[in-house]
């Protein structure tokens, strides 16, 4: 074994989006997961490691290990919501470093939009859980609309600000061909479209969509194999705050405020350096919660940070550059799709539109956010 070993991904690729009825969990990851080691220039012997999170079985670890003809030596199924896949690769890159493993392949599917498992019957209620559903809080939206309440009370922020998050996504979303939705929306649209939980609007909600994804990494000493540029893991940092909403320490700081510190530590860079941001969007105020938690603006000005068409192509913050889980797509747990879109950028393989790629990107930040803003993981990736 080679200790402190560097991590790379190495293969990224995603399932088809949107509605796939003709599609399961497993084979979307299936899928995904094929094209994600043919990239690499890797194969399904190559994999020492499995990482994998959802609830379509009781150990998916074990059934997409069998399903795949994989037999890993090393597995992991954390399992805390959006912010999994970012989880996955710190802990898959620990493992490297540390000399365990060699290939990790990180993988997701969901058929949430075609199976309709958004209105299916939710599971009784766990712990705290019990002092919000029976009173009728809509979730996970009415948890964010009261985290959204609060930040605009306290701080006098505007749903015109919320917007702002929406329109930027749908801009870069416009450059994505591959998009959910792409025509154009204003401020306005977003306001006046349905209020789903006050004062989250139709617009300010991610989609509801399927989709899959998956992620190679592999260590410094496989490197020479494989067919793409390594997208180094410089840094990584994960945390809880809480599980239902009623126990957040504070509805207007995330996590963030911790994984995104010890992240950019590791990493060795400071706010000025990176190049690129991806931040998950399951709905505008996760935005402007998580720009603040992770130092990037006082509290309180995160609105006037996404404002004038500061995070949309063009603008000197380029962040959620695929349209994000806004306007891109979403099936479930996002943040798999934040490191696909992250990786794409840092190797400039966008070509086409010039809009479409940032500009010499070297550094980028993927932050991944789950639950109720319950979890969050923070990883600082760099072109070798």
């Amino acid at each position: 074994m080679s200790p402190r070993r560097r991590a790379a991904i190495v293969g990224v690729a995603e399932s088809e989006v949107g509605r796939t009825p003709h599609l399961t969990v497993l084979s979307q990851q299936a899928g995904a997961s094929r094209a994600a080691l043919a990239e690499a220039g890797l194969g399904p012997q190559d994999v020492d490691a499995l990482f994998v999170a959802g609830n379509w079985s009781w150990a998916p670890a074990l059934t997409l290990a069998e399903y795949l003809g994989l037999q890993p030596d090393y597995l992991d199924g954390t399992n805390i919501g959006g912010s999994s896949f970012e989880a996955h690769l710190g802990h898959a890159a620990a493992a490297i470093e540390a000399g365990v493993i060699d290939i990790a392949l990180i993988t997701y599917g969901s058929t949430q939009r075609s199976g309709r498992s958004r209105s299916a019957p939710r599971p009784p209620a766990s712990l705290t859980e019990q002092f919000d559903r029976p009173f009728g809080l809509p979730q996970p939206v009415g948890a964010y609309a009261l985290a959204a309440n609060r930040y605009l009370h306290q701080y006098g922020a505007t749903g015109e600000q919320l917007a702002e998050v929406a329109v930027s996504a749908r801009q870069w979303a416009a450059l994505n061909p591959d998009a959910y939705y792409r025509d154009p929306i204003t401020v306005d649209d977003v306001l006046d479209s349905p209020m789903i939980s006050d004062p989250l609007h139709l617009l300010d909600c991610c989609l509801v969509t399927d989709g899959g994804g998956a992620v190679v990494v592999a260590a410094e000493d496989r490197w020479p194999d494989v067919d793409t540029r390594p997208i180094v893991v410089l840094g990584h940092g994960e945390t809880t705050t809480h599980s239902s909403i009623a126990q957040m320490p504070d509805l207007t700081v995330t996590g963030a405020a911790r994984s995104g510190p010890t992240a950019m530590k590791m990493a060795e860079v400071t706010h000025d350096d990176l190049d690129l941001l991806e931040i998950y969007d399951s709905f505008t105020i996760t935005v402007l919660l998580t720009l603040e938690s992770l130092g990037f603006c006082k509290p309180g000005e995160a609105g006037d940070f996404v404002a004038r068409g500061r995070t949309a192509p063009g603008g000197p913050v380029p962040m959620n550059t695929n349209g994000g889980g806004l306007s891109y797509t979403h099936p479930g747990m996002y943040g798999i799709f934040l490191l696909i879109e992250a990786t794409r950028q840092l190797r400039h393989d966008f070509t086409g539109d010039p809009r479409r790629q940032v500009d010499g990107a070297q550094l980028a930040l993927v932050h991944g956010t789950g639950g109720v803003l319950s979890s969050t993981s923070t990883v600082v990736l760099g072109r070798s």
